[in-house]
């Protein structure tokens, strides 16, 4: 099976060294399963830990990345294909097209803006692939509260709980990506 696999990630490292292990394991886990990483183009944070460690290994890294952050986030040149685009807007919209499922690790603004469109998309039904929240070290719980918290006044239905999956480590997450689960 070919899969392009989008990373949606903090351009910072954080607090946890486990936030880079993870990222570097997935980083990895993707590149030797022969599938290919989608991700925001930069050479810092996790984004660069999950790029360099896919493409150490001989992975397929696509790196998207808008004129205004190339030097900001240090676009990673030694990508696959680094696609510079005008705007966040046709980041996004790339990173969407050429990937068959997406990957959350943790992040600030950016991370969460991406991760909360890519649901509202397949709740609304304009895509079926896969979403997961690989939930390093307990980062997640916070939000999932909160859409527990929605749920519970009324703006999330249970139903919706459905269109993500949470995953505890890279090897479960490769798991589920395998099954197509």
């Amino acid at each position: 099976m070919k899969c392009s696999i989008c990373l949606y990630c903090g351009s910072h490292s954080g607090t946890n060294p486990a936030f880079a292990a993870d990222a570097a394991a997935l980083g990895q886990a993707v590149a030797a399963r022969g599938w290919r990483l989608v991700y925001g183009g930069g050479n810092v944070g996790l984004m660069g830990v999950a790029a360099r460690a896919a493409v150490a290994v001989g992975g397929q890294v696509i790196g998207v990345i808008p004129r205004a952050l190339l030097e900001r986030e240090q676009g990673y040149t030694e990508v696959s294909e680094l696609i510079i685009t005008e705007t966040l807007r046709e980041r996004k919209a790339l990173m969407f097209e050429r990937s068959d499922a997406f990957v959350t690790l943790p992040g600030g603004f950016g991370t969460l803006e991406e991760t909360v469109e890519t649901l509202t998309l397949r709740q609304l039904r304009y895509h079926n692939k896969p979403i997961y929240l690989l939930d390093t070290a307990g980062f997640f719980q916070p939000l999932l509260q909160f859409f527990e918290h929605a749920r519970a006044s009324g703006f999330i239905h249970p139903d919706h709980f459905h269109l993500f999956t949470v995953t505890r480590s890279v090897p479960e997450l490769m798991e589920l990506l395998e099954r197509g689960a």
